[in-house]
């Protein structure tokens, strides 16, 4: 009897032995078909996020640009910044009341009627107009000649924004493409060929057509509005492939994105200047000497191919 006893006892261990590894393997297997759970994120914490379709931030090579700004540069013109002066910090305190740059390294382009005009002094009303914008230089050759054509290539102007505040008539030009005279092939005049305009808050489009006097003047504008921004962030791209224009306006707070649509063939109507690309703020006030628009930019790429 007392060996049957012990012997009951150990088949007891040993059965109780046996269930408590097979309860620990199920439990083992229950917690392994069980997703892990994310930790919420803070409001706090940083999120690293993709670049978003209205360009990387801080894409300005400045060797391609010079900076225009309403001041006057002794001969009643506009002064005229070079990429140096905007890389090693070299604006003087008058130059930094338009152009600075921002701590999130965008920068502000800050603008009124100054009467100092890129084409010489104005009085007020007289049809001209202030700017604190930059020009191209298309090979970053620090001539006024470095320009592009039309009749080859590609090229593209991707110019990431937002628009503080306008005055005045709430008008401002963001982006252009100009034309630039060449009185040797008869070309007398330097269009503004297509001008992005940010009109209270709608982003127009303004391009010549084919004049009939044979001359590229505002008397064939043609204007597009294609969409509304109001004060948000946006990138405007605007685009010349195969002599044709082309545009694209990119939103993500309005949920705007348009693609690329085709506007105008230049080339196929006889359109021959050479250009160059604009943008910044390029105010369309000249009432008085108060009212201002102030614009940040956050990237100005271009493609030429």
């Amino acid at each position: 009897m007392p060996s049957n006893k012990i012997l009951s006892s150990k088949t007891y261990s040993k059965l109780f032995l046996l269930l408590f590894v097979s309860l620990l393997c199920n439990c083992s297997s229950s917690e392994e078909a069980i997703p892990p759970v994310e930790e919420p994120i803070s409001d706090g914490d940083p999120i690293d996020m993709p670049p978003t379709d209205e360009g990387e931030q801080n894409t300005i090579v400045w060797k391609n640009w010079y900076l225009s700004v309403p001041i006057d540069r002794g001969n009643g013109k506009a002064t005229s910044i070079f990429y140096e002066a905007i890389e090693n910090d070299g604006l003087t305190a008058d130059q930094k009341e338009y152009f600075y740059k921002n701590e999130d390294g965008s920068y502000t382009f800050y603008t009124k009627f100054t009467g100092y005009t890129t084409s010489g002094e104005s009085s007020l009303d007289a049809g001209k107009y202030c700017r604190t914008e930059l020009r191209e230089f298309w090979r970053g050759n620090q001539s006024t000649s470095d320009n592009w054509s039309m009749a080859t290539g590609t090229h593209l102007l991707e110019s990431t924004l937002k628009v503080n505040y306008c005055e005045g008539n709430k008008q401002t030009y963001i982006a252009q493409i100009h034309g630039i005279k060449n009185e040797a092939l008869g070309l007398a005049n330097s269009p503004a060929t297509v001008k992005a305009q940010w009109y209270d808050g709608n982003i127009v489009i303004e391009y010549y057509q084919k004049p009939d006097s044979g001359e590229w003047t505002s008397d064939g504008d043609a204007k597009v509005t294609i969409g509304k921004v109001g004060n948000e962030k946006f990138t405007i791209a605007l685009k010349i492939e195969d002599g044709k224009l082309l545009y694209k306006l990119v939103c993500a707070s309005k949920n705007i994105d348009t693609g690329y649509v085709t506007l105008y063939d230049y080339v196929g109507n006889g359109y021959n200047y050479d250009n160059y690309f604009k943008t910044g703020n390029y105010f369309k006030w000249n009432s008085d000497y108060t009212k201002s628009a102030e614009v940040i930019l956050y990237s100005a790429k271009t493609t030429h191919n």
